[in-house]
């Protein structure tokens, strides 16, 4: 038969460490703690598979299935403590939390002091001699179930708690601060007071029965795993809902019952910085909620710890000693028992660790412990720090570390205290980590002249596109109302390494009045506005940032990384500038450079003008002349930036369309440039209309409609990497073909590429090595790959665009849709930020596959946004791609992903 119940207790346990999809983070810590020696009250653990089942049949089924291991699992707690649950004159309270088996911290509920009552109550306080410590229990847990299981919790964000409500008329009328400054009396005029409003909100007394509160509170538990914020948090973690969450019920312990009791929270290492240094806070004659409630200052753990909160609290040495002692003075046994315990913890799990103690009476209890949170600079210090003092080898510091906290390494951040007392006027998606701060400005050619000036911006525009371009490498930050994660304006933010925020829907742009109205407030171009990359929230006004340092510590782990790795991983970059920012970061080539952008700067668009406009051959062949030595200067930078390694160069792959103005004053304005009339422009414009661009006239369309196109492309390339070869410098360049979907596509512009390239050999009396392959973007070139292969030397998955016609998504219009399917479970993921590995990655390993079959050294790698995500890059390594690319920014992040991969990989 399945068990659902485990107990633990008295050094004893049924589950162990290893059981944390069972039984929950903190059922599996609180077992493992009892058969390591560490003190824990007794307890069980209902299992997660409860909370499954609960979820599927409800709580009648789920009751009636364990009512009987959980009255059994009581008997033992009461066997254990000497306790009687629901007794008058012996009674045993226990507390009820969740327990998932990934730390959510806060999202769902927990209730203590359970199995009180109006009868329970008063036995207790004759036995303990001390009414106000279980009064002020009483208090409090008729507070908590009346919150968590009876929904008293206010609706709207503008109503007050109603219990909050009476404790502060009632603190007034007896002229106290604290809570803990309130008599015996008063507390009884307060469970009176609460449970009065339990009867008239829901028509109902307070349950007097031990196991209905029991049962209350246990599927209250349940019911917060699809609360919102525990639906949020999972979304933003990755975490799935089918894991749900156990449930412990643990003996009660009281850090309530006077000046020898206490309650806190500790960590074993600095989560902040990653110092090793034990520290934390704690109450005196308090219970838990009370040191995170924020209702009475916590006191530090160390003395000097305390020391240093005194000093930034502007507290005096003197009053800090009388009001404010640390633990470690205040109570130095039970200081130093608590010191004993963390370390033992850490060393037996290897990792820093998150604790929750009790002290009663002089004794001290664990209540909770857990690989603790820490910020990216923490995570790569704890790990290097545990490595070099031998708690843990190389591969474990480098499994350690999550791959996306290292970006929290690589942009700017807020002020932290500047950030509290900012306004939020909007929130948008979080498209690029980091933070900026800049007057707004609607077009990108004025952010340009602005900047000249001396002036710091943030671009603001409906959405972007290639034109926007030189606005957005100049700005500060650029914020959209549309787009997703994938957008324009995501994708080249994040290849910046820039801070953008997109898809803030709530903003209401208007260019022709050059404003932005948002929560009632109009901004003016010139205002300044903040934007947040890491949370999506966008502020008013001006925050000052800072630049994140990468210590040693960074840099050694990329070393040990490299140590472990199999894949390389290159960056997605299209300027000299951003290839050595990628370099810089360890990046091994570039694995895509988009020839599109390059066309949009100086005198470059009037000419990619001209070509379109050219009514034949010889016009086009004129205007691209003038294109030629402007694209051999940008490769030339590009493949100096990235000597001795490949750089693939992606031939011109976006809609013509998309080089023409498309608002009258833009025409006007190019038609004077051209000396043409504006109806000349007009008709060029409407001729390249297409209903649906992405799959209309680009890509390897274009080199086949006008191959003078490749022609120049591939002259331009070739020539730039024998004039590097002339300088001594080791040109490595790889041409890559976009949107094939047929051989005979590929072949085609294959042919002419090699042509042309033996025509600069010729002339230039020498040779270099390159390659010719193609992007597999659409599912027919993936399914046909064996073919493919025959006329290609490498592939590179462009997974954005293989996304979207694999799913039949459009990324820029997904987001009015995706949020919905990701809230009721449609889609786990957003498959243009993690990689879909059943669709599109069945199609990818298809691709990979039989592309070997026909060459077995096909080289192999990815270049769409999915190359910088943790479980795609673990994909691309499980399928045996050569490489992974990513923006610059997100080259460390890729790196450690591709060495974890590898690790697992070889197990």
């Amino acid at each position: 038969m399945t068990k659902y119940v485990y107990t633990f207790g008295n050094g004893a346990a049924e589950g162990k460490a290893d059981m944390k999809n069972l039984l929950g983070g903190k059922g599996a810590n609180l077992a493992e703690m009892n058969l390591i020696g560490v003190p824990v009250p007794p307890g069980f653990t209902i299992t997660t598979d409860v909370c499954t089942l609960y979820n599927k049949l409800g709580r009648d089924y789920v009751v009636e299935l364990i009512k009987a291991d959980v009255e059994a699992a009581i008997a033992q707690v009461e066997a254990q403590t000497g306790g009687k649950f629901g007794d008058s004159t012996n009674p045993l309270l226990v507390s009820v939390r969740s327990g998932a088996r990934a730390s959510m911290p806060g999202m769902m509920d927990t209730i203590l002091n359970l199995g009180l009552n109006d009868t329970v109550v008063e036995g207790m306080a004759k036995k303990t001699g001390n009414p106000r410590f279980v009064w002020d229990s009483y208090r409090r847990f008729v507070q908590m179930y009346g919150d968590v299981v009876l929904d008293m919790k206010p609706t709207s964000k503008t109503d007050i708690d109603p219990f909050e409500e009476i404790l502060e008329e009632v603190k007034h009328e007896k002229g106290v601060i604290n809570d803990n400054e309130l008599s015996v009396d008063a507390l009884k005029e307060l469970v009176t007071k609460f449970k009065a409003a339990v009867k008239a909100k829901t028509g109902h007394d307070f349950p007097e029965s031990s196991y209905e509160q029991l049962w209350g509170a246990v599927c209250a538990v349940f019911n917060s795993w699809m609360n919102d914020r525990a639906i949020y948090y999972r979304q933003l973690n990755q975490i799935p809902e089918e894991w749900g969450t156990a449930v412990n019920v643990q003996a009660m312990v009281f850090g309530n019952m006077g000046l020898t009791s206490g309650t806190g929270v500790c960590f074993s290492r600095d989560a902040g910085t990653g110092e090793n240094l034990f520290n934390g806070e704690y109450l005196i004659n308090a219970q838990g909620e009370d040191v995170v409630a924020g209702i009475r200052t916590p006191q530090q753990i160390t003395k000097e710890g305390s020391i240093r909160w005194a000093a930034l609290a502007g507290v005096s040495e003197a009053d800090r000693a009388a009001k404010y002692p640390s633990l470690e003075e205040a109570m130095p046994e039970m200081y130093q028992a608590l010191f004993n315990i963390q370390k033992n913890l850490e060393k037996h799990y290897k990792d820093m660790q998150d604790m929750e103690f009790t002290i009663q009476e002089g004794k001290m209890w664990m209540l909770q412990t857990r690989s603790g949170k820490r910020t990216g600079a923490a995570m790569v210090q704890i790990a290097i720090d545990m490595l070099k003092e031998g708690l843990i080898d190389e591969k474990t510091a480098l499994l350690r570390v999550e791959p996306n906290k290292l970006d929290e390494l690589l942009h700017p951040v807020f002020d932290k205290k500047a950030i509290k007392a900012a306004r939020v006027l909007a929130k948008g998606l979080p498209a690029s980590p980091g933070a900026a701060t800049g007057q707004i400005v609607f077009f990108a050619d004025e952010a340009t002249e602005w900047v000249a000036e001396g002036k710091k911006v943030v671009l603001v525009r409906i959405e972007t596109s290639p034109e926007d371009l030189r606005g957005m490498t100049v700005a500060q930050g650029i914020l959209t109302a549309r787009g997703g994660m994938t957008s324009h304006a995501a994708v080249v933010a994040r290849g910046m390494g820039k801070c953008c925020v997109s898809g803030a829907g709530s903003l209401q742009i208007d260019y022709k009045a050059r404003t932005m109205v948002v929560d009632g407030k109009t901004f003016k171009e010139g205002d300044f506005i903040s934007l947040n990359g890491t949370t999506g929230e966008v502020y008013d006004g001006k925050i000052a940032t800072i630049d994140p340092e990468l210590s040693g510590y960074f840099g050694e782990l990329m070393e040990i990384a490299e140590k472990y790795t199999r894949m390389s991983v290159r960056t997605n970059a299209d300027t000299p500038k951003d290839a050595q920012i990628a370099r810089n970061f360890g990046a091994k080539g570039i694995g895509l450079t988009r020839t599109e952008h390059m066309f949009f700067e100086g005198d470059r668009i009037k000419a990619m003008r001209e070509m379109i406009l050219a009514d034949d051959v010889a016009g086009r062949e004129k205007a691209l002349e003038k294109l030629l030595p402007m694209q051999r200067s940008d490769f030339e930078g590009i493949f100096e930036a990235m000597a001795g390694y490949g750089v693939t160069i992606r031939l011109l792959d976006p809609p013509l369309h998309e080089f023409v103005p498309h608002e009258e004053a833009n025409q006007k304005e190019m038609a004077a440039e051209m000396g043409i009339s504006v109806e000349q422009v007009k008709h060029k414009v409407e001729s390249l209309h297409e209903f649906n661009p992405m799959l209309g006239h680009r890509g390897c369309r274009l080199g086949i409609t006008y191959p003078e196109i490749t022609a120049m492309q591939a002259r331009a390339i070739i020539e730039a990497a024998m004039n590097l070869k002339a300088k001594g410098i080791d040109a490595r360049p790889e041409i890559m073909v976009p949107l094939v979907g047929t051989v005979a596509e590929l072949k085609n512009q294959t042919e002419i590429i090699r042509s042309v390239a033996e025509k600069v050999f010729a002339e230039k009396g020498d040779r270099i090595d390159y390659l010719v392959g193609t992007m597999i973007e659409i599912p027919r070139a993936a399914l046909t790959a064996d073919h493919i292969a025959a006329e290609a030397d490498f592939f590179s998955f462009g997974t954005n665009d293989l996304t979207q016609m694999t799913l039949g998504y459009s990324r820029d219009d997904a987001g009015k849709f995706l949020p919905d399917y990701l809230n009721r479970g449609i889609l786990k993921q957003d498959p243009f930020q993690v990689l879909d590995q059943n669709g599109v990655g069945l199609l990818v390993e298809i691709g990979v596959n039989r592309g070997r079959q026909t060459k077995p050294d096909l080289k192999v790698g990815i270049c769409g946004e999915h190359g910088g995500e943790p479980s795609s890059v673990e994909f691309c390594d499980k399928v045996g791609m050569n490489y992974v690319s990513c923006s610059p920014y997100r080259v460390p992040i890729a790196r450690l992903a591709a060495a974890q991969a590898n690790i697992k990989h070889s197990k």
